[in-house]
């Protein structure tokens, strides 16, 4: 099933009357479909971040639709837009933004609360999800006295525990040392197959790449090619830097 719908989206910076206009973006259009876990990859400035932040709804494309449960979320106000990102994403970043002064177990049950849920039904909602993630034991602790991996899955449980129809990813693994990216990347995995996520993750990392059901690559803020994963992982692999050799900029 069909929960996001990009139609003939631009993104450009700077005003009409200036001669330094910049666009970001160039009439890109695709689908996602629930249960898909997508990868994004492209040089840097190719347009990635900026499709990311207008997928969110944290940025507004300047010509095109973004269309999600038979709703154009580009004609949203600023108050709809703020519920619409609630509700209906969850967000993962590479700096983890946890607050500090807050526990785990506060940080992840924070969209609830001010979503007015009902104390009963975040710990609920929340020591399911913990469990599954595997991060009950030290929900009471700060994110200065867990590990990366471990704040980074704090990070995870937060973004689902709103049920939202999507997940945006920005480089998730880009801060942790290679055992915890992977570690990650099967915990992504698990939320996408258990969970039945849609899971939109931009990344640099071919590796973790090479998790996605299909690849997107842009390059000057256009859709240069998709990759399709199959049965043959390595192969899959193997494509996905054939093509970021022609692209240029990534690392494996």
């Amino acid at each position: 099933m069909q929960i996001l719908r990009v139609e003939n989206v631009s993104k450009v910076y700077g005003s009409k009357k200036s001669s330094k206009q910049y666009m970001a973006l160039k009439n890109i259009s695709f689908d996602v479909n629930e249960g898909e876990f997508i990868g994004v990859m492209g040089p840097s400035g190719s347009g990635k971040t900026t499709l990311l932040n207008i997928l969110g709804s944290i940025d507004k494309p300047t010509t095109g639709r973004l269309i999600m449960d038979h709703r154009d979320i580009t004609g949203l106000s600023k108050d709809q837009l703020a519920v619409h990102r609630a509700k209906k994403i969850g967000f993962i970043f590479q700096d983890y933004n946890l607050l500090e002064t807050m526990t785990l177990k506060e940080n992840i049950i924070l969209p609830l609360a001010l979503a007015g849920y009902k104390t009963r039904v975040m710990e609920n909602k929340l020591n399911s999800i913990a469990e599954d993630l595997g991060i009950k034991a030290i929900l009471d602790k700060y994110p200065y006295e867990v590990s990366g991996g471990e704040q980074q899955r704090a990070a995870a449980c937060r973004a689902l525990i709103t049920n939202p129809k999507l997940i945006l990813a920005d480089e998730p693994t880009g801060n942790l040392d290679s055992k915890s990216g992977k570690d990650l990347l099967e915990l992504l995995t698990f939320i996408n197959r258990e969970y039945k996520a849609t899971i939109l993750m931009v990344t640099h990392d071919v590796f973790a790449a090479s998790y996605c059901h299909k690849i997107m690559f842009i390059r000057d803020g256009e859709i240069y090619n998709e990759l399709y994963a199959g049965d043959d992982k390595k192969q899959f692999f193997d494509s996905i830097i054939d093509v970021l050799s022609v692209l240029g900029g990534e690392r494996i």
